[in-house]
């Protein structure tokens, strides 16, 4: 299982990101990945430390469909894949029906659709070939032109199973966030690799992003968890997802919701080795990846707290 690190906040100055490349590059670990930034935004981030010289493996995790048209999501990604040298990891995102309404006057009828739609005219488009699709939110009709680029590969955030399910049918990485490790194993996988099979293709990887913190004297894991996890308890299509896996959450009782994160495993906190075994438990579940994510010490310690986990977790882990 591959050992990766997340951008744990929307950076807002150029200067937060480059010691979270540095630590990459220094320990070996896999890939660096940020979310959706409505900062400094996160293709524009990456791209600033290809010219830092900070050339490291990327990934979004993920990036929100509502917000491009696909023809402009497969420029930003194969640039990206220039200007970094390495393959990336495009991940997808349907995001809230709030989000959806507010930039294209309504939410997604079927999220399931608007995903399928993306990811079949961008695979088209990364491919070299031209697209002709008449799709239920997305239309293309034309190509790219031609560009010599290191690999893009296309992700898409899974929490449920009609998600994985296109993801199987579509996708080359299923991207699971906040989710328990038997949910994983037990309900997600089964659902990619049935979709996979059906649609004749290779079962996507799983990459899942886990929540982290080294056990430190005068650390509270359950406000760590909290602080970290605090916009997705109030979600109620994540609420569900946990709910579904056996634990006891609800979007009016978040802190309740942080205290069986840290009660199931699912935000995985100890000493170095215990947190090496919490994270076992997803690669025994199936995870081909796990990114690390900080946020909820950022946001409760700062920068540099968050920083001295990731070191090290990963001077531990990432080898």
């Amino acid at each position: 299982m591959k050992i990766s690190l997340m951008v744990p906040v929307m950076p807002h100055e150029p200067e937060h990101l480059p010691a979270y490349a540095q630590l990459l590059r220094d320990t070996g670990a896999h890939r660096l990945w940020q979310g959706q930034s409505l900062a400094l935004e996160t293709f524009q981030g990456f791209a600033y430390l290809a010219g830092r010289g900070l050339r490291v493996p990327v990934g979004t995790s993920v990036t929100l469909t509502a917000l491009r048209h696909p023809y402009e999501t497969a420029l930003q990604a194969r640039s990206l894949a220039r200007l970094t040298g390495h393959d990336v990891v495009l991940g997808l995102g349907t995001g809230t029906p709030e989000l959806v309404a507010a930039l294209r006057g309504r939410p997604y009828g079927s999220p399931l659709t608007a995903a399928r739609d993306q990811l079949a005219i961008l695979r088209g488009l990364l491919d070299g070939k031209p697209v002709h699709l008449d799709g239920r939110y997305d239309t293309m009709r034309g190509g790219l032109p031609e560009f010599e680029h290191p690999p893009v590969s296309l992700g898409l955030g899974v929490l449920r199973p009609g998600m994985a399910r296109v993801a199987g049918e579509l996708a080359d990485a299923a991207i699971t966030w906040l989710t328990p490790p038997s949910y994983l194993g037990e309900v997600l996988l089964p659902e990619l690799r049935a979709a996979a099979g059906a649609a004749g293709r290779a079962v996507p990887r799983v990459v899942t992003v886990v929540q982290v913190a080294v056990r430190r004297p005068g650390r509270d894991p359950q406000l760590v968890a909290l602080n970290g996890s605090r916009e997705h308890l109030a979600a109620p299509h994540y609420t569900d997802m946990l709910r579904r896996a056996g634990l006891r959450v609800h979007p009016s009782q978040i802190p309740l919701s942080a205290r069986a994160l840290v009660s199931s495993g699912t935000f995985v906190t100890g000493t170095v080795a215990e947190i090496a075994e919490g994270l076992d438990r997803y690669r025994a579940a199936g995870a081909d990846e796990v990114v690390l994510n900080t946020a909820g010490v950022h946001l409760t310690e700062g920068r540099a707290a968050a920083l001295a986990d990731l070191g090290e977790l990963l001077a531990a882990l990432a080898g």
